[in-house]
């Protein structure tokens, strides 16, 4: 270990004194992998990386439903997915994870239905064979559908009364209307009225194969993996594929929308604009633009609104993605006092960044972070798992992973200057305002572009 004299030390020169620049990025490696669709049509991603004696694992089987009642059933389906089959009640299912090491969960959203969990390398076929008697076999006993029921009850009454949930139903009430990708939380009637018959309705119809993606990754052999699923998930059939969400439509720009929230110190800004999918050649560009903007702490807006004014603890735009493309979201909670003015420095913001468009330190600084963040994001087994299977439900696989990094180094400033013009227009914006209307509506009538509702008496 190298030391430093008390002498030495004194005769540093003072600093703050630049950092040595960053070195090249280290090229990426290509996995042992093995990508392919079986007969059943579910397509399997195994991917060696053996840094510990663990396997990761993630199911992902489209789930949309047009029905006004199916994100009811399919959050209850979620929940009681893994509670017991004929071979095994919970806690059966429990200890024979536990002897392995492992665990599984699953979840839905508006598109997916999900599944994941983790094990011992060793015990993969021991995971895999839970999985397997839960996706042919699930129970839904009365009894644990009666218990998930009343505790999601419970939980969505707590969750309505949060602004968070709030400013989201209302952002994507704004953004989609009534098609089905709004629906994000069930309502607690429908959730009520659940059966368990109609849970296995539910399983028989949209539970299956066709289209859904399972990814492993860990210290496994990817051809003996994929061989492993293909033998003990083949019970697991049906003759018609899963269900896709319905395409959803191109954001347009539009007024912000009030929505009162009586008594609310705090505003909930959320605007959104449509975007280009990750597999789209101005993505890159997009990305960098972004992080410039909003997407880190050192970007545009969080130095605006945060550092320089306090008008938030948090600001930050960033992207969200579907089968069908991709949109930007930007958010920011404020006190009601300065939500207008907060309102009118996002719009400056979006403004700047056309008119002054991204110097290349700062398009240095943001694809640096951008590399970086994805590099570390993927360096764990459960982070490969995850990008992968997020990849893969866009259409994309590991290669695309492994040669972003090299996209966003040809990045040029000019091309973050023209996406930063053209996707970050504040007249391509929509969205909302979540707050105290009886507070804001003077001083977001003043500022204009923001449809006002009718004030409460």
């Amino acid at each position: 270990m190298l030391h430093r004299s008390a002498e030495q030390i004194g005769r540093t020169e003072l600093g703050p004194r630049p950092l040595p620049p960053l070195g090249p990025p280290r090229p990426s490696s290509a996995p042992a992998a093995v990508d392919t669709v079986l007969d059943s049509g579910l397509r399997v991603i195994a991917v060696r990386r053996s840094a510990v004696p663990m396997v990761e694992l993630r199911l992902e089987i489209p789930f949309g439903g047009t029905h006004p009642t199916h994100p009811a059933r399919a959050e209850l389906l979620a929940m009681t997915l893994l509670r017991g089959t004929p071979r095994r009640d919970r806690f059966a299912i429990d200890k024979v994870l536990a002897a392995v090491g492992g665990d599984l969960a699953a979840g839905v959203d508006p598109e997916h239905l999900s599944v994941s969990g983790s094990a011992l390398a060793s015990g993969l076929e021991v995971v895999l064979d839970v999985l397997g008697d839960a996706l042919v076999s699930a129970s839904y006993a009365t009894a644990d559908v009666v218990r998930e029921r009343d505790r999601l009850v419970e939980r969505l009454t707590v969750n309505r009364s949060q602004p968070r949930v709030i400013a989201r139903e209302a952002l994507q009430r704004r953004r989609y209307g009534d098609h089905p990708f709004a629906r994000e939380w069930p309502e607690a009637d429908d959730v009520a009225a659940v059966t368990p018959a109609a849970l296995r309705a539910l399983h028989r119809r949209s539970v299956v194969p066709g289209g859904a993606v399972l990814v492993l990754v860990g210290d496994i052999v990817p051809a003996s993996a994929v061989e492993a699923v293909a033998s003990i998930l083949a019970g697991w059939q049906s003759d018609h594929p899963a269900t896709e969400l319905a395409a959803l439509p191109e954001l347009t720009g539009a007024d912000l929308q009030l929505v009162h929230r009586d008594s609310a110190v705090q505003s909930q800004l959320r605007l959104s604009a449509q975007a280009v999918p990750r597999n789209h050649e101005r993505y890159p560009a997009l990305q960098v633009a972004n992080l410039v903007f909003g997407g880190y702490f050192s970007s545009r807006w969080v130095e605006n609104i945060r550092e320089d004014k306090g008008y938030t603890y948090s600001a930050h735009c960033g992207f969200e993605y579907t089968r069908y493309g991709a949109t930007l979201v930007a958010e920011a909670d404020t006190a009601s006092e300065v939500t207008a003015a907060a309102l009118l420095e996002t719009r400056y913001e979006l403004g700047r960044i056309a008119v002054t468009p991204p110097d290349e330190t700062e398009v240095d600084n943001a694809r640096h972070y951008a590399i970086g963040s994805l590099t570390i994001a993927t360096s764990s087994q459960r982070g490969l798992t995850g990008h992968l299977a997020t990849l893969a439900i866009l259409g994309l696989d590991l290669d695309w992973l492994l040669t972003h990094p090299g996209r966003l180094q040809g990045v040029t400033t000019g091309q973050v200057a023209e996406a930063a013009a053209e996707f970050f227009a504040p007249s391509r914006f929509t969205g909302v305002v979540v707050g105290d209307a009886k507070r804001l509506a003077d001083p977001l009538a003043a500022l204009g572009g923001v449809e006002l509702p009718p004030l409460p008496s």
